[in-house]
């Protein structure tokens, strides 16, 4: 791999890891792992207390990417809008494939989870796997959301809140 890859990332910048979501960029360190020393960044998922060192060179292979541009938050909150898509499958592969898109860190496709899987007050409960899934995009979702902002986690809450209360109003 080239290593102009490399410098696509540095540090303090926020960064998205599809399996754990937003995380910072605290540095870039060597360290010698089986006789081989590594280039490795050093990112900090504060609300997980989490810190994860990838490798530079495997950084875009894994499928770590910046935060989204401000466009991509407009189509995921429009996607949010759009009428829940929910497939008639039997509830395990359903949640596989939610499970699946949450975890590829794609924020659109992380916007149809919310979407599918918001529950208004006068719909039926949510069971307890339905609500884990729903809670995790939210999650993921509203720390981009956040992140690409420069609000805090309150007020992107909110603001995905808004769009999907007004979905449930139209």
């Amino acid at each position: 791999m080239s290593k102009s890859k490399k410098l696509d990332f540095r540090p303090n910048e926020y960064v998205v890891y599809p399996a754990h979501g937003v995380g910072q960029i605290l540095s870039i360190e060597e360290q010698e792992v089986a006789g081989i020393t590594l280039e490795l960044f050093v990112i900090s998922f504060e609300k997980d207390k989490m810190t994860l060192r990838v490798p530079t060179d495997k950084a875009t292979s894994v499928g770590m990417r910046s935060l989204s541009s401000p466009d991509v938050i407009t189509k995921a909150m429009t996607t949010l809008k759009g009428k829940a898509k929910v497939k008639r499958a039997m509830w395990s592969r359903r949640a596989q494939e939610y499970e699946q898109k949450i975890n590829s860190g794609d924020l659109i496709s992380i916007a149809e989870v919310v979407r599918d899987l918001h529950r208004t007050d006068d719909q039926r409960e949510q069971s307890y796997s339905e609500r884990q899934l729903y809670e995790a995009a939210l999650e993921r979702l509203t720390r981009e959301v956040a992140a690409v902002s420069g609000n805090d986690e309150g007020a992107a809450a909110k603001q995905v809140d808004d769009v999907l209360t007004s979905r449930a109003a139209a």
